[in-house]
């Protein structure tokens, strides 16, 4: 099956979970910046969760699908429809061959993920299908789409296509993602993080402005990380420090104070302080946060972010297990 790009909206790219393994060669990770929501639409759509997909940023493409197939979105919404019809988020939509997905405003969010049956097929680069735009590797050429690229999809696993044969309209299904599951996006989140090891190191006053005071995220971020402004943050003692280890969610102070959070495409280490991590279930708010909006941190100890992430998952495993449920009977 194949997708064919009429435009390609602001910033269209094919990420999966991410490349890892490399990070100790410099490799940066990549992957989706909303993983739940990638994870929620591939299963909907039958295709084990870490398959590839199409990310879109802000402004939408134009897709044109050559065959019928069925497809789910999840994440932010940007208005997304078919032929002109509205379609939902959350729910599996088989759409005959011809159909034109098109996008709009952006209500919710910043980010949203199209998932096809059968997953995105591109070319497998050290273990990921994930775009990495600054060294140009992943994804579809390592870049961007562009107007005129064409996208190839693997075999549905559940058997879609075999179901909806020959079916000539746009089909909704009835069922998919509940709302317990999916992440309660917010334009000014706040957002929980546990202490960095570096968070002794600031003032008494910043520790205290960082918990009670909105940081601003700016023009200036993007998949590497979010630039954040407004409450400038300072060390009791200022030190040069020598690189060390960063992850996703970390939050690093430069010295002119103005924090940044590290997200997908984030460096593989770094030699600004570390003040604090944003914990793994929250990772999904902030990556749907536009620029100019604002968000707020909570302080969480360790034990809770980690029964926090437990829950999620165990969750995530109850989805899956009745997605195969409905897979199984309708086929």
């Amino acid at each position: 099956m194949t997708i064919r790009v009429i435009t390609p909206g602001l910033l269209t790219t094919v990420q999966d979970l991410g490349r890892f393994g490399f990070q100790k060669f410099g490799v940066l990770a990549s992957g989706a910046m909303d993983t739940m929501a990638l994870r929620m639409a591939n299963l909907l759509a039958g295709n084990e969760e870490h398959a590839a997909a199409i990310e879109m940023t802000l402004l939408g493409p134009q897709l044109v699908f050559e065959q019928g197939t069925v497809v789910v979105l999840a994440g932010g919404s940007l208005s997304p429809a078919v032929d002109g019809a509205a379609i939902p988020l959350g729910r599996p939509v088989y759409l005959p061959a011809g159909s034109k997905l098109t996008f709009g405003k952006a209500i919710s969010g910043c980010r949203s993920y199209l998932a096809v049956a059968g997953g995105i097929q591109v070319p497998d680069v050290m273990g990921s299908r994930s775009t990495y735009l600054r060294a140009g590797i992943g994804g579809l050429h390592g870049r961007a789409l562009q107007a005129g690229d064409v996208l190839e999809t693997g075999v549905a696993a559940s058997g879609w296509n075999e179901h909806f044969k020959d079916r000539a309209k746009v089909e909704v299904l009835s069922w998919g993602a509940s709302h317990e599951l999916q992440p309660m996006y917010r334009d000014n989140p706040v957002l929980r993080a546990v202490s960095g090891p570096e968070y002794n190191c600031f003032t008494e006053e910043s520790r205290q402005m960082f918990w009670e005071k909105p940081f601003r995220v700016t023009p200036q971020s993007d998949r590497m990380g979010y630039r954040l402004a407004d409450v400038p943050l300072s060390l009791a003692d200022p030190f040069e420090m020598v690189s060390a280890a960063v992850g996703i969610g970390t939050i690093q102070v430069p010295s002119e104070g103005n924090p940044i959070v590290l997200l997908a495409d984030r460096q593989t280490a770094g030699g600004y302080p570390r003040i604090t991590h944003i914990i793994s279930v929250d990772l999904p708010l902030i990556a749907q946060v536009k620029p100019g909006g604002y968000v707020r941190f909570t302080e969480v100890s360790l034990e809770e972010a980690q029964e926090l992430y437990i829950q999620q998952e165990h969750s995530i495993q109850q989805f899956k297990q009745g997605i195969t449920g409905k897979l199984v009977r309708r086929n």
